[in-house]
C-alpha cells in the first residue's frame, strides 16, 4: 500500500475503522490494539509509529531489533513484541529487547524462558501461538494439542504469565474461511479459559489484509505492517 498519508495519518485511519466495524458488531465497549509489525523498517519509520499513539513495536528478529533498539529514545516507553519464531538459542538475547514473546509455542521454548527468567527473577507475558491456517509452512502448536502446552506452561513455568492466544488466518481472498479461523480460535480461548480456570484476555489476530475480520471476531490485538507503513522493503 503506498499512498500521501503520514504514518500518523494511517494510525488514525486504521484506528477509525477499528472503531467503525467495533461499533457495526455490537462491540462499540471494547478497545483493541494496535502493534506496529516493523520488520525491514528503519527506526525513524518506527519512532513516527510510537509517537503516533500505536499500541506496542513488534519485531520478528532478534538480531534486528537489536539493532534498532540501540537507536530507540528513552522517552518512549511503547513496549516491544516478538511477533516472530523464536529460537531458544536467540532466547536470551530476545530478553533484552522485547516485554511479550507472542510466538510460544512448544514446551522446549518455555523451559528456556522459564530457567532465564528465574535468572531475573521476573515474570514475562507471552502469548501462546496457534497453527490456524492448517498450513505446514506456518509455526504453532496444533489446536489438538493447545491445552496440553497450555497445562505445561501455567504448570511448569511459573516465571512465564499466559496472557492469552495468537494465530495466523490463511492468505487468501476466502473472507468465510478467514473468519472461520478466526473464530476457531476465539472459541479455544474461551474452552482453555474455562477447563484451565485461567483468564486469557489477550486474542492477537488479524494482519493488514485481515484485521478488520479478525476485530469482527473478537480480536482483541491486531499486528499491522503494510498497513501503516507501505509495501515492504526487501532486504539484501
Amino acid at each position: 500500500m503506498v499512498d500521501h498519508l503520514s504514518i500518523a495519518d494511517r494510525v488514525a485511519r486504521i484506528r477509525g475503522t477499528i472503531d467503525d466495524t467495533l461499533s457495526r458488531t455490537g462491540q462499540k465497549n471494547r478497545y483493541v490494539k494496535i502493534v506496529a509489525v516493523t520488520k525491514t523498517r528503519t527506526a525513524d519509520e518506527m519512532i513516527e509509529a510510537a509517537r503516533s499513539g500505536v499500541d506496542a513495536i513488534g519485531e520478528n528478529r532478534v538480531q534486528e531489533a537489536l539493532d534498532k533498539r540501540a537507536k530507540w529514545p528513552e522517552d518512549i516507553k511503547t513496549p516491544w513484541h516478538m511477533v516472530g519464531h523464536l529460537q531458544r538459542n536467540k532466547a536470551r538475547k530476545a530478553l533484552e529487547v522485547f516485554s511479550c514473546i507472542q510466538s510460544l509455542s512448544r514446551r522446549r521454548l518455555a523451559d528456556t524462558l522459564q530457567r532465564l527468567m528465574e535468572e531475573k527473577d521476573d515474570r514475562l507475558p507471552v502469548l501462546m501461538e496457534v497453527n490456524i491456517s492448517g498450513e505446514e509452512s506456518k509455526h504453532g502448536v496444533e489446536p489438538k494439542h493447545a491445552e496440553e502446552l497450555a497445562e505445561y506452561i501455567l504448570g511448569f513455568c511459573d516465571q512465564l504469565k499466559l496472557e492469552g492466544l495468537m494465530g495466523i488466518a490463511p492468505f487468501t481472498e476466502n473472507e468465510k474461511r478467514v473468519r472461520s479461523s478466526f473464530s476457531q480460535l476465539r472459541d479455544l480461548r474461551d474452552r482453555l479459559s474455562g477447563r484451565l480456570d485461567v483468564e486469557l484476555p489477550t486474542l492477537s489476530m488479524g494482519m493488514s489484509n485481515d484485521y478488520l475480520a479478525a476485530v469482527a471476531e473478537g480480536s482483541t490485538m491486531v499486528r499491522i505492517g503494510t498497513a501503516l507503513f507501505g509495501n515492504r522493503k526487501t532486504t539484501g
